[in-house]
């Protein structure tokens, strides 16, 4: 008989009560703690699950909750002192996407998980949904060809947000699975966009991802959109997918088009396009909830010492390219080279500015934004200088939203503050 994982969630705001549920309706996990500052929170939660025990010291719950993992599912800023902490104290530990706020964060949970033999694991959702799962399979087959470009959509109205920009939060998902799809990193990021509701936060972007072979993917992300809207199309020299996860069930549409140009022509009168028009289909997907395919995965990795699908090297991948992404907003959307990614990331550390205990300026720096008094020479604003986000801090919040942006919660709770033992 296998033996039952203990674990135990820190995060109970926003997506953590789905993580909660979940691992609470796996046979192979017992799911002993929840944690967050929040006790009105922690309240209901033990209403609805009356034998989990609540917890709202994060200290106290991975030193004295007899845990074996140690799922967190709180705000970014909050997830490299957590996870190092329960890395640290022997856990094995699952953190909701974006893995941290930095490159560097994300290589120190990489190396001290690989030293102690323990599973890291983020939450890349989407590529454990059974539509997103086919489409890997359509492609890996040859059925569509050779990939041309990737179009996503991912747009709604909110849930607005003041540590990270849209990006971070919504195209995050799209890059996962346009890194499954594809099996390589991107040469270069481009990226564009406009604050228009919050300072320095970016809630509407454009992002352009560039491959070898003259490949692209195209992301567009928005919290200021009238419409929930979830679409990828997926361009290839024989076929194209256009995948609408909003769709109750046709998820999947594959068409059977494509364009062929002539091989040789002496003459421009000569020179005529081919445009082939086929069927369209509907692969049938079995309906299942992702983040509980998710969760098990989690789970097996422990108990067979597997490999996670979104492993911490997966994750680290998704922040190197968010970073790039932000720092080509920084620079109107030029073009940021991943190979010189590391020659440019001072950019985003230089001097942050605080008034009355409270930052009051623009940082694009990993996608966090801060905001400070723009100087003025008689009367008009001077160009800010970029401010320094100098590590992690030390005050975090314990039950914010992690920025899903798909499925069903019990509400969003109030954000409140702790403060995270140093490790």
């Amino acid at each position: 008989m296998t033996k039952q994982i203990r674990v135990g969630v820190v995060g109970c705001g926003y997506w953590g009560p789905n993580l909660i549920r979940n691992f609470r309706s796996l046979p192979d996990c017992t799911l002993k703690m929840m944690c967050d500052v929040n006790e009105e929170r922690l309240k209901h939660l033990r209403t609805l699950y009356p034998e989990v025990k609540g917890e709202t010291d994060f200290g106290r719950m991975i030193t004295n909750g007899g845990l074996d993992a140690v799922v967190i599912a709180t705000t970014v800023k909050s997830h490299y002192a957590m996870a190092k902490a329960s890395l640290l104290a022997g856990k094995h530990t699952f953190i909701e996407k974006p893995m941290a706020a930095s490159l560097e964060e994300c290589e120190e949970l990489v190396d001290i998980a690989q030293k102690k033999g323990l599973v890291l694991m983020v939450g890349h959702t989407f590529l454990f949904s059974a539509a997103v799962k086919k489409i890997k399979e359509v492609v890996d087959w040859g059925e569509l060809g050779d990939i041309r470009y990737i179009s996503a959509r991912r747009l709604n109205l909110g849930l607005f947000q003041q540590e990270i920009n849209v990006a971070w939060d919504l195209a995050s998902h799209d890059i996962s699975i346009i890194l499954h799809i594809m099996k390589e990193m991107p040469l270069s990021v481009n990226c564009r966009g406009s604050a228009h509701i919050t300072l320095g936060v970016e809630d509407v972007t454009s992002m352009c991802l560039t491959f070898g072979r003259d490949r692209s993917a195209i992301i567009q992300s928005s919290w200021l959109d009238p419409r929930k809207v979830r679409e990828m199309t997926i361009v290839g020299s024989k076929r194209m997918i256009v995948y609408d996860d909003v769709a109750p069930l046709e998820k999947i549409r594959i068409f059977d088009v494509r364009v062929e140009r002539p091989p040789h022509y002496d003459t421009f009168a000569e020179f005529q396009y081919a445009y082939h028009y086929g069927d369209m289909y509907v692969p049938y997907i079995k309906q299942e909830e992702p983040l509980k395919t998710e969760c098990q995965h989690f789970l097996e990795c422990i108990q067979q010492g597997k490999t996670p699908l979104s492993s911490g090297a997966q994750g680290m991948e998704m922040v190197r390219i968010l970073e790039a992404s932000s720092i080509s907003l920084k620079h109107h959307g030029s073009a940021v080279r991943m190979e010189d990614l590391d020659g440019l990331r001072h950019e985003l550390h230089t001097n942050g500015h605080k008034a009355n205990g409270v930052a009051i300026a623009r940082s694009i720096a990993n996608g966090i934004s801060k905001v400070r008094r723009v100087a003025k020479t008689n009367g008009i604003a001077r160009a800010p200088r970029v401010p320094k986000i100098n590590g992690a801090a030390k005050g975090y919040a314990a039950n914010g939203r992690n920025g899903n942006g798909n499925g069903n919660s019990n509400g969003p709770a109030k954000e409140s503050v702790r403060t995270v033992p140093e490790v």
